[in-house]
């Protein structure tokens, strides 16, 4: 029977068995091609002829399609790439007419550079520009796939980009809230006298301004929180802080030769080997109370880290004018506001928080080395030179009685002391001078007193005071795609 069977087998080469046990089933199907090929039946020839071509589309298809997606991914990620790139742009040359040019500039060529490899694209139109008042970068436009094979159904070209923009990165310039970590923020604000008029308005709006960039909304994982520092001749603290800041043990007058001066809410200066530090309050530490009389009202107290946006915006609105220019106790307390030593004299939501990084991790954050991940920065904002200080008596100098010997040394000298100390600290300094006409000892203290000549403003008028605060909030600030 096997031998029969086997004879039979080899008598028919042609059968399908044995198409099967020599070639399998790929055999078998190139065999049945073969005779489907050969048949001349019309019909046979008709379905072949219609077969091939919607096979012919489906490969071609497949090939456009790949380049299409091939071409879409390289365009998505160029644009992130130039969005980034004109944003940080932005964050370092701030937002000005030619400062926006350079980041558009800069975000084409990088555009321009990663898409070079691309295949078979046309009408790209793809171009940047500054969003949001200078907080964001984005892209618009489209590019098109050609399809040389899906033309034969219509369809000449394919979107590189969702028109609904969906596929539009967005570099935003946020601070540390997206980009885990927190901030500190002391702004110190001149309230003397030769601010009054147009220029008080322009100071509030523009830290206003600051204070909705800089505070933002999520605080959830990391926070961001503003002090602020407002001074005069003099620095007010609310009146809850005084005992813990200056003691308890200083008379309610002091009589210098015939002038008796009284006791009053502002402090001065304080003196001894801390006087230029951080160190905490405390017996032969505290700041000295200022005998005379008060130039910042109640309403120019000094208001402790918060992000109640409300609440510091209110401060601001409600700041009153009066005095002279003891820009040192700004300087001494938009630090002391940011000192974790000084927690005690503060609420406790208020505390400043410690940080144990490194300084290189003020500006450039790095999670190999930077575990808090904490930015303490100040910002020191006046409108001219330095010009007041204090007797050892806590009563300004050439005040009848007082003399003219300060406890510590010129306003000039002991600002410029305290700025060394912050920045040895790891603090980052900015500063701003508004309105200065020129006055060269003003620009030289707050050009010395900054980290460095970028972190250094000169503001003519309110809109390049805003322009200022609003740079200096991007320059703190990271940056994070957006979609």
């Amino acid at each position: 029977m096997s031998t029969l069977m086997t004879s039979s087998r080899q008598e028919c080469p042609g059968s399908r068995h044995e198409v099967e046990g020599q070639f399998g089933v790929l055999g078998l199907i190139k065999s049945e091609l073969r005779r489907f090929k050969d048949d001349r039946a019309g019909d046979i020839a008709m379905l072949f002829g219609l077969m091939a071509i919607t096979m012919m589309l489906f490969v071609g298809g497949a090939v456009d399609f790949g380049r299409w997606l091939h071409a879409s991914k390289q365009t998505k990620n160029a644009i992130d790439a130039a969005v980034l790139a004109g944003a940080r742009v932005l964050q370092v040359q701030g937002t000005s007419a030619a400062a926006v040019t350079a980041a558009k500039e800069a975000a084409q060529k990088y555009y321009n550079e990663n898409v070079k490899t691309r295949l078979g694209v046309i009408d790209d139109s793809v171009t940047f520009d500054v969003g949001n008042g200078g907080s964001s970068f984005t892209a618009s436009g489209n590019a098109y796939s050609r399809t040389p094979i899906l033309s034969l159904a219509n369809i000449s070209t394919l979107p590189l980009l969702r028109a609904s923009g969906a596929d539009f990165a967005e570099a935003k310039l946020a601070v540390g809230g997206n980009a885990e970590h927190s901030l500190e923020i002391s702004l110190m604000l001149d309230v003397s006298g030769s601010m009054s008029g147009t220029k008080f308005t322009d100071m509030k709006t523009a830290a206003k301004d600051l204070i909705d960039i800089v505070v933002w909304d999520n605080q959830t994982n990391y926070t961001s929180k503003v002090a602020i520092a407002p001074f005069s001749s003099d620095v007010r603290l609310p009146s809850s802080w005084n005992a813990a800041a200056r003691g308890t043990t200083e008379p309610l007058t002091k009589k210098l030769g015939s002038v008796t001066y009284a006791k009053t809410n502002c402090v001065a200066e304080r003196k001894g080997t801390d006087k230029y530090t951080d160190a905490g309050p405390g017996v032969g530490k505290y700041v000295m109370t200022k005998y005379g009389s008060c130039n910042n009202t109640s309403d120019d107290v000094v208001v402790a880290l918060t992000n109640d946006k409300t609440a510091l915006k209110n401060s601001i609105t409600n700041l009153d004018l009066g005095g002279g220019t003891s820009g040192h106790l700004g300087t001494a307390w938009a630090w002391y506001t940011l000192s974790p030593n000084w927690a005690s004299v503060f609420p406790a939501s208020s505390a400043p928080a410690l940080n144990t990084d490194p300084a290189s991790c003020v500006e450039t954050p790095d999670p190999a080395l930077c575990t808090y991940k904490l930015n303490k920065i100040a910002i020191l904002m006046t409108d001219g030179e330095y010009n007041e200080e204090y007797t050892a008596d806590g009563v300004a100098t050439g005040s009848s009685g007082a003399g003219s010997t300060p406890a510590n040394a010129s306003s000039v000298v002991q600002a410029k002391a305290l700025c060394d100390g912050m920045k040895a600290k790891g603090l980052l300094v900015y500063t701003v001078g508004f309105d200065l006409g020129g006055n060269q000892t003003a620009i030289n203290t707050l050009s010395y007193c900054a980290q460095d000549a970028s972190h250094f403003y000169q503001a003519a008028n309110g809109s390049e005071l805003k322009q200022a605060f609003r740079d200096i909030a991007l320059k703190i600030s990271d940056l994070y795609l957006s979609k």
